[in-house]
């Protein structure tokens, strides 16, 4: 590894960065070393996660054309680091009809999506009937992959029903929902948990959700929301947990590292944590990704959360996946990011301009054209 000969690194370092490159798993302890790296460390590590995506997947990085719907904002939930929610009576809360949303989907399909990512707050007054008809409405009338509703919101259906898990997931794949996004994860720590989202499930429950959708053949993403008030321990025992359960299931089609957006969170507001991630936290994050999790093929550089010129360098640096077009999305503007939607176009200008070459790809990473 020729391109570091110029800066000296230790031997810990540098026998975890030959141990990647020769595809050998690393240990948590290895991790936790990488993302506490220097930021001049961070670049080397950066070039050996690009290495292995180039040697793992070659020149192409992948979007999807999709549109995002955020079906309401009314949520029961008062996690901290939240700024969308909104209460029922609030002047500015929505709900959006079935029929609306089928509306919405109509137009992204017509703008050439192939899928469509639904999720939305934990209404008091929404039931399973909601959710079904939803499903049964877009696969009627579309040819959309319905990416929808997360693991918490699996669990808000199931309690508030009095069903199992097991049979939410059940009726919603036989009435049409194709994959499931898996946020709701933020940290992987009850600890962490407690402090930002107590109100939400634990990290078991996430993990039995994933893991059931997984049995059941519905594929799933994953996620981490960093940059609160979590540490480095905490974040590779999240990826750890991530790798461990793509061992058992394979079920994951993507990772998805999400950098925290501050500006509007009741959490930063309240002095409760810090700012947000640095770029060199991002890049870090990026690249011990590529590495560590070995049984990953696709890591995402969220464009709405990095902008698309920090996502743009990500793409060198670990990521093979710019995200998709979205069409639409609330959740990150209400946090406090002011930014333009891209489109297609946009998306293949900024892999292009990266030295790279845009593919196009369904929610499963199949590739379309």
């Amino acid at each position: 590894m020729a391109f570091y000969n110029s800066f000296t690194i230790d031997s810990y370092l540098d026998e975890i960065l030959h141990r990647a490159i020769e595809n050998k798993r690393l240990s948590k302890e290895e991790g936790l070393r990488l993302l506490k790296s220097s930021p001049a460390e961070s670049f080397i590590i950066a070039n050996v996660a690009n290495q292995i995506t180039r040697k793992k997947i070659g020149q192409d990085i992948t979007f999807v054309i999709n549109r995002n719907i955020n079906f309401t904002n009314v949520c029961i939930n008062h996690c901290s680091f939240c700024a969308f929610r909104q209460e029922m009576d609030s002047s500015k809360s929505y709900f959006l009809s079935t029929d609306q949303v089928l509306s919405k989907c109509i137009n992204a399909e017509k703008l050439g999506a192939t899928e469509v990512c639904i999720q939305g707050g934990l209404h008091p007054h929404v039931e399973l009937d909601y959710y079904v008809s939803l499903i049964k409405l877009i696969k009627e009338s579309t040819n959309l992959h319905i990416h929808a509703f997360s693991p918490m919101e699996i669990s808000y259906i199931s309690r508030s029903n009095g069903i199992s898990i097991n049979e939410v997931i059940k009726i919603l794949k036989d009435d049409g929902l194709d994959s499931i996004p898996g946020t709701a994860a933020e940290i992987l720590n009850d600890d962490v948990r407690k402090k930002i989202c107590p109100e939400k499930i634990t990290s078991n429950e996430w993990i039995e959700i994933i893991m059931e959708a997984h049995k059941s053949d519905i594929p799933t993403t994953s996620t981490m929301l960093y940059g609160r008030v979590e540490s480095t321990e905490n974040i590779i025992e999240h990826l750890s947990i991530l790798r461990n359960i793509q061992d058992q299931t394979n079920g994951f089609s993507e990772f998805v590292p999400l950098s925290f957006v501050h500006y509007n969170a009741p959490l930063y507001k309240s002095n409760g944590s810090r700012r947000g991630s640095t770029g060199i936290e991002d890049l870090k994050i990026i690249s011990t990704s590529r590495l560590f999790l070995d049984n990953f093929k696709n890591i995402q550089a969220s464009w709405v959360k990095f902008g698309p010129k920090l996502a743009q360098l990500m793409l060198n640096y670990g990521a093979n996946d710019l995200g998709g077009t979205l069409m639409e999305e609330k959740i990150s503007r209400s946090a406090g990011l002011s930014f333009e939607m891209i489109t297609d176009r946009d998306i293949k200008d900024i892999i292009i301009n990266s030295g790279l070459h845009p593919q196009q790809r369904d929610t499963l990473y199949n590739l379309i054209n």
